[in-house]
C-alpha cells in the first residue's frame, strides 16, 4: 500500500518548472541551450530594494513577524491599492504570503469544499487547476479561442456558471498569452457576475505594471460593484524583479483574509522578515524603473512577434502585457512533419535546435506554445533564428 496520499495523485508537477529544470540540466551537460520557458524577468532587483533588505538585516529585523505580514508592509499595500487602483482597504483586509502562488493556494484551501467548481479560462497559468484539485474543488475549464484574443467572454462565462460555482479566475495581463482585458470587457463580465451572487472572483494582477501600447489596466474590484466578492492578488515578483524574494499579497473580504491567515499559521507561518522589508521599499520607493523596463520588454516583444510571424506555419498574436507570446504551431502539425501535437513540436525543437519552450497543452489549449521573452535580445535573436531554421527543416 502506497504511503502517498490520494490527493497528490490528482495533480502533476508544474510543466513550466519542468521545462526550466530540463534546460538547466542540458546546459550543465555542456549543451548550448536557450531557455525560453521561465516566467522570470532577467533584470536585477533594483538597488534601493536590495539596500532596504541589507538595512533590515543589519538592524536585526530577523525575527518572526505576524503570520500574514508586518503592519508596515500591509500599510504599504493599502497605500498601493489606493494610489494605483483607487481601491480602499483596511489593514484587516490584507494578507501577505510567500509568493503569489501561496496566496492563491491558501485561498482555495480556505474556501473550497468537495465538488465546488472554479471557472478557469484557458489558456491558463499551469498551477490554477492543480491548486483547485488539491483543495478538493473541481476546475471547470472554459476554452478561449485565438479569435477571442484568448479572453473569457461574458457569454461563455454565463454558460459556465452553475449552482456549484464558487470562484471564477481572471488573470490580466495573462500568463501564458499576455492578453489584457479592456475596461469594457471586464464590465461585461461583471454584469454576469453581479447577477450570480454566490460566485466570488479571484483577480490575478501579478503582471499589472508590465503593459504596452498605452493599454489601460483595470482590475474588476475597481470598476464594478463586486469588491465585496473579489480577492485581488498581486505581488512584487514580476514588476520589481523579485521572484526569489517570495512575496505575494492580496486584498479582499475580511472573512476570506482571516481564513487565509489561519491556513498560513499552520503551514509556513510568516514570509521572510527580510523580504517583507524589501517589499515595503519596492511599493513605497521610486517606481520609475518599471516603465523603463517595460519599454525594453516591448522592444523584445515586437522583435519576437515579427520574427515568429515571418516563419511559415507559425502565427502569433501581439500581446498587451506580461512577457510572453503564445504562438500557434498548428500549421506544422501534420503527416508531412510527422508532428501530431504541440508536445511533439516542443520536444523536437529542444532536441534539434536547443531551444526550450513550453507546449500550449500545458496551459489548457492544444496547438500552441509559450515563449517567455524575459531574456536578452542576444538570446532572443539566436532563438528566433534557430526556431526559423527548425520550422523550415520540417517543411
Amino acid at each position: 500500500m502506497s504511503i502517498i496520499s490520494d490527493s497528490l495523485k490528482r495533480i502533476k508537477p508544474s510543466p513550466t518548472i519542468a521545462v526550466t529544470q530540463k534546460a538547466r540540466e542540458l546546459r550543465a551537460a555542456g549543451k548550448d541551450i536557450i531557455g525560453l520557458g521561465a516566467g522570470e524577468p532577467d533584470f536585477d532587483t533594483p538597488d534601493n530594494i536590495k539596500n532596504a533588505a541589507i538595512k533590515a538585516i543589519k538592524s536585526g529585523d530577523t525575527k518572526y513577524t505576524a503570520v500574514d505580514g508586518t503592519p508596515i508592509l500591509k500599510k504599504a499595500i493599502v497605500d498601493k491599492f489606493k494610489r494605483e487602483n483607487k481601491l480602499n482597504y483596511s489593514i484587516e483586509q490584507i494578507t501577505v504570503g510567500t509568493g503569489g502562488k501561496q496566496v492563491l493556494y491558501n485561498a482555495f484551501m480556505a474556501t473550497l469544499n468537495k465538488g465546488d467548481e472554479v471557472i478557469i479560462p484557458a489558456p491558463f497559468w499551469v498551477s490554477y487547476p492543480d491548486m483547485v484539485l488539491l483543495a478538493g474543488g473541481k476546475p471547470k475549464i472554459v476554452k478561449c479561442t485565438e479569435l477571442e484574443g484568448f479572453k473569457l467572454t461574458a457569454k461563455k462565462l454565463k454558460k459556465a456558471i452553475s449552482k456549484k460555482t464558487k470562484w471564477v479566475i481572471l488573470n490580466s495581463p495573462s500568463n501564458p498569452t499576455g492578453a489584457g482585458y479592456t475596461k469594457k470587457e471586464i464590465q461585461d463580465l461583471a454584469k454576469v457576475l453581479i447577477k450570480n451572487k454566490k460566485v466570488h472572483i479571484l483577480s490575478d494582477d501579478i503582471y499589472e505594471h508590465i503593459k504596452y501600447d498605452n493599454f489601460n489596466f483595470f482590475t474588476i474590484a475597481q470598476i464594478s460593484k463586486l469588491k465585496d466578492r473579489t480577492l485581488t492578488m498581486n505581488g512584487v515578483s514580476k514588476s520589481y524583479a523579485m521572484t526569489g524574494w517570495r512575496i505575494g499579497y492580496a486584498a479582499g473580504p475580511k472573512d476570506i483574509i482571516k481564513a487565509i491567515g489561519k491556513i498560513q499559521s499552520q503551514s509556513t507561518s510568516n514570509p521572510s522578515s527580510i523580504s517583507q522589508a524589501a517589499a515595503v521599499e519596492a511599493l513605497n520607493g521610486n517606481q520609475g524603473f518599471i516603465q523603463k523596463r517595460s519599454k525594453a520588454f516591448k522592444e523584445r516583444r515586437d522583435f519576437v512577434v515579427k520574427s515568429l510571424n515571418n516563419i511559415k506555419g507559425i502565427n502569433c498574436l501581439t500581446p498587451n502585457g506580461a512577457f510572453y507570446v503564445f504562438p500557434s504551431c498548428k500549421g506544422l502539425l501534420n503527416k508531412k512533419t510527422k508532428l501530431k501535437t504541440d508536445t511533439d513540436f516542443v520536444k523536437k525543437l529542444l532536441e534539434k535546435s536547443n531551444v526550450a519552450v513550453v507546449q500550449g497543452s500545458a496551459f489548457g489549449l492544444d496547438g500552441y506554445f509559450r515563449i517567455s521573452y524575459a531574456t536578452s535580445m542576444k538570446n532572443l535573436k539566436k532563438a528566433m533564428h534557430r526556431i526559423k531554421v527548425f520550422c523550415e527543416s520540417l517543411t
